[in-house]
């Protein structure tokens, strides 16, 4: 079941890594010659200060201002450390993997450092290793979507409901009716295999809203 992978057990404990005073120009070597988009920056003690992408390196060297020989200057005594985005998000390794691609989904990130429980660096996790356990395709996980998430209404409000699933994120939208229970449903979705994401687009029949007959209290 992918619910109970961790991510220890899909990291990558080999780990391309810079320390804060890594130049530049080194930077540009290591992500190029290993073919990543990123990478950790830590400390002499091996915890996580910040990550690195080729974003930022693109980034500082599109920046306004210099040009030619002076941009070169600047640009050979840039370091990690200035460079980097901090602090880091990372994850542990008992963590599940369906949690971990969720964090990326929230924060659009492609790796997470893996860390233990003094936060020193010990593997990387990407979304290609995550990929390799999401097997199943977004038809695959609609079906699956369906199924737990009729159960929580009605027969003759399921019609009114609309799921779209779009690379593991699922989006509900329609008109809920006051017999179904909307909290229950979006976490039936939130289980299913292969999902990364929810998105409650759901709104509230109001039609049932006025107040009808009453009983008289029974004594």
């Amino acid at each position: 079941m992918v619910n109970h992978r961790t991510v220890g057990e899909v990291m990558t404990g080999e780990v391309v890594q810079a320390h804060p005073d890594t130049s530049f120009k080194e930077l540009a070597r290591l992500l190029a010659s290993h073919h990543i988009s990123g990478l950790p920056v830590v400390d002499d003690d091996d915890k996580v200060m910040g990550v690195v992408s080729q974003t930022d390196l693109t980034r500082r060297q599109a920046a306004p201002g210099r040009t030619g020989s002076g941009r070169d200057r600047v640009l050979r005594v840039l370091t990690a450390g200035g460079l980097m985005t901090s602090p880091a998000v990372t994850v542990h390794p008992e963590q599940r993997v369906v949690d971990a691609a969720r964090i990326m989904e929230r924060r659009h990130i492609d790796r997470l450092p893996v860390v233990d429980e003094e936060d020193r660096l010990i593997g990387i996790t990407t979304r290609r290793d995550l990929l390799r356990v999401f097997l199943r395709t977004d038809e695959e996980i609609h079906e699956a979507v369906v199924g737990v998430v009729y159960p929580h209404g009605p027969a003759h409000d399921a019609g009114r409901l609309h799921i779209d699933v779009r690379d593991g994120i699922v989006t509900i939208e329609g008109v809920a009716g006051p017999e179904i229970d909307t909290t229950a449903l979006v976490r039936a979705a939130w289980r299913v295999d292969g999902v990364v994401g929810v998105v409650n687009r759901l709104t509230a029949d109001r039609r049932d809203d006025s107040p009808g007959p009453r009983m008289p209290p029974s004594v």
